[in-house]
Order: structure tokens, then sequence, then C-alpha cells
């Protein structure tokens, strides 16, 4: 496995700020920087496959950024709950990408989004007049668009923010695969790798979830009627959006539904849309064609 280094960016808030983990793949000075940004209770080693494979495709240096969002991973947990929502991640993404500037000249950005990732790029990506070292220039919006179906959100509530105690890795990988079935085929090895990082060790022994169940609260407290008032900033951004995209689509997927990413394949910068077979919401990047697909966006002259 190609090295990767465990580094951190202070980020403000009103308890007196907290500190972003993010893992750093490939050339530290590259000018070319990919950032990575995983879904609502995930964390950033959920790219390790599609990191390296980058890595190994791309002819030219390359720096890929994979943050763990507040509250998540090894990412300090907030003081008040009501800070896990999308501006405070943005605030957050926007304070990473000024220390990765400072160390090394942004010249080119890309975003690659799954979930609420894809929505904080958005926001980063079509919010006019942000202080980014460079536009973004090509962004994936991993199985999310404007509008997140009310059922989804519904479904993710059962589970969100209730982990319990493991006493293996193998027990907690299959308690993971029960409210994840929906991320389609994995062999046991992927998802075993896809779950360690998910966990961290209790002193009592055991394993639990590496993430503030507290990341519920805000998400509970949302409504239907929230939600369809959000849809209309939502189309706003993706509108404004100057970065060419690349929609991926779980077919079965039940947060991006079929006609929303029609429709955002017809407006605005008229993404590009994959969907794969026989995946839910949402796909994780390991498969040789999801990979693929990816790559061959992400890496095109």
């Amino acid at each position: 496995m190609p090295p990767f280094t465990l580094n951190y960016v202070s980020c403000p808030d009103a308890a007196g700020g907290h500190r972003m983990a993010y893992a750093q793949w490939g050339d530290p000075q590259a000018a070319h920087v990919l950032v990575c940004v995983h879904g609502l209770a995930r964390q950033g080693r959920d790219f390790d496959v599609l990191a390296q494979a980058l890595l190994a495709r791309s002819a030219l240096p390359l720096r890929i950024v994979c943050p763990d969002v507040a509250g998540r991973g090894r990412s300090d947990w907030l003081a008040d709950p009501q800070g896990y929502q999308i501006p405070t991640y943005a605030a957050d993404m926007l304070a990473l990408l000024g220390q990765l500037h400072g160390q090394a000249p942004v010249a080119t950005l890309d975003w690659v989004g799954t979930s609420m990732g894809g929505l904080i790029g958005m926001v980063v990506a079509g919010t006019p007049g942000l202080p980014l070292p460079a536009p973004v220039r090509r962004l994936v919006l991993n199985d999310v668009g404007p509008v997140v179906e009310w059922a989804a959100l519904e479904r993710i509530g059962t589970y969100l923010g209730r982990g319990g105690r493991y006493a293996s890795l193998e027990e907690a990988a299959d308690a993971l695969w029960a409210v994840a079935r929906s991320f389609g085929p994995h062999t046991r090895a992927q998802w075993l790798a896809l779950s360690q990082p998910m966990l961290r060790p209790v002193p009592a022994g055991g394993f639990e979830l590496h993430y503030d169940p507290a990341i519920a609260v805000p998400f509970r407290a949302m409504t239907p009627e929230a939600a369809v008032q959000g849809q209309a900033a939502l189309w706003s951004l993706y509108d404004a959006l100057q970065a060419q995209v690349l929609l991926l689509r779980g077919s079965d997927s039940d947060l991006l539904s079929a006609a929303t990413a029609q429709a955002m394949a017809g407006r605005g910068p008229r993404a590009r849309l994959v969907e794969f077979a026989g995946v839910g919401h949402a796909p994780t990047l390991v498969a040789d064609d999801q990979v693929d697909a990816v790559a061959g966006f992400l890496l095109a002259p």
C-alpha cells in the first residue's frame, strides 16, 4: 500500500475551534489537488482504494486529501451538536484548502464527494466569492443531488448514532453490513477493509464506532418541509457550478432518484451520468468499474 500521512487542520467555531484530520496521499508538493469527502456516517479512509488507483494511473504528480469530517474518524467531536451541518463542514474545507495552498500552491482542484461529501462539494464549488486557491475543475457527485429523497433519510435515521460495542472487527463488520447492504456487492476482504477504520478500541475491550453519536441530533430535527425548502437552494448551487460534473448513481438508490439524476444531466453543468447496476446508496468506489469511471473522468486530459 502506498503510504499516506495523517495530518490535521485547525478550524474555527464558537466553542474555540476544533481539529479536522485528513489523510494525504501522493506528492505533498503537487499542484494538482484532489479532495475526497465521505458520506454522513463514514470517514476519509473510505477512499483508500480510489486514492491508490489514481496515483498508480496518473502520469503527473497528484496530491489526494481525504478528510474525516468533524465528529468522524480522527477529527475532534464538536462541543455543540448543532454544528454538525453542511455550513460548518464547508467552512472546515475552506480552512483545509487554505492550509494545503500554504504548504504548496494549488493550481488544479478536483473534488470527489460521496452523499454528504457531494453536498459539501456543491457548496464549495457553487458558492460565488469563496476564497478557494483555485476553482473546482472537476466534481464527482457520488449518488447525491439537489433532491434527497425523504424515504432514504428516514432509513438512515433508523441507525445513525445508534452504534453499539462490538467484541471483534468481524462482529462490527457484520453489524455495519446489516445497515449498508445497499452499498452493493463486496467481498469479505473489501468489507473488512472498509469497516476497520470505522472502529476504535475501547478501554474495557472490543470496539465502538469511530464517530460522535451526536451527529444524529440535527439530522433527526429535519422535517420533510425543511428538506423540500432546501431543494431550491441546492438547485441554485448546482446550476451555478462551473466545474465539469460526473454524477454516479446506484441504479437501486433510494436517495438519488432516476428523475433527479436525469434532471441533473439536462441542466446547469449537464452532469455526465454513470449508473451501476445492483448497487443502491451509495457506491463505495472500490469495485473496478466504479474506480474506472472516476479515474477516467478525473485523469482525462
